[in-house]
């Protein structure tokens, strides 16, 4: 019952975002991109024969992380994906920074009001993160500052194909493959960023024992 009640509340907001010409309805996600494991390709080469990757190897003395984290947010409306990666893990602290810096970019093109639809991951539903946007939205109906109010909207647990920029990861993750050797965790980024179509902006990074 739960999930049909999430699922039915992210429709109507969707709905009614329509109508608004200063609501935009945004679709928020993470993302791990990893150096060494490869996705999976359904193609074949010139004889016929299906193409293999072979999951690549790091060596000790290698300084980059394995995976690097990804904060995205797909507004269906622009048509676009807005891409911030991490320096370490997408914890709340993390969510807050890329919600701010959306929220600046909808501010930018005259948007008042942003209907965040996502997972229930715990950097999503942390208490730091729900004050913020609470602290936030507040400030902005009292007129202390300027900017995009948040309206927060949960899908329904385990449900990823409904969030629209799930499929997005996907498709990326097929344009970036290097066959013939390992990535640096700064050139996977710009790799990424380049099949998305957007700059490659400086990474978010905080302290790691914050949670």
């Amino acid at each position: 019952m739960q999930e049909k009640k999430a699922s039915f509340a992210s429709d109507r907001l969707m709905h009614l975002a329509e109508d608004k010409v200063d609501w935009v309805v945004g679709f928020e996600d993470e993302c791990w991109w990893s150096r060494v494991r490869q996705p999976n390709l359904h193609s074949f080469g010139e004889a016929g024969q299906p193409l293999r990757l072979v999951e690549q190897s790091v060596e000790k003395d290698d300084p980059d992380p394995k995976a690097i984290s990804c904060c995205g947010l797909y507004i269906a409306e622009l048509k676009d994906a807005w891409l911030r990666f991490v320096d370490g893990r997408p914890v709340s602290g993390i969510t807050t920074r890329f919600l701010e810096w959306c929220c600046q970019k909808l501010a930018a093109i005259s948007k008042k009001v942003l209907v965040l639809i996502w997972d229930n991951a715990s950097w999503h539903i942390s208490r730091e993160v729900r004050r913020w946007i609470g602290r936030s939205n507040r400030a902005l109906k009292k007129g202390e500052k300027k900017g995009v109010r948040i309206v927060s909207c949960l899908l329904p647990k385990q449900s990823p194909w409904l969030n629209a920029m799930e499929p997005k990861w996907v498709h990326g993750k097929r344009k970036v493959v290097e066959p013939d050797g390992l990535l640096g965790a700064y050139e996977l980024a710009d790799r990424v960023c380049s099949a998305f179509g957007c700059p490659h902006y400086e990474h978010l990074s905080i302290a790691e024992n914050v949670a």
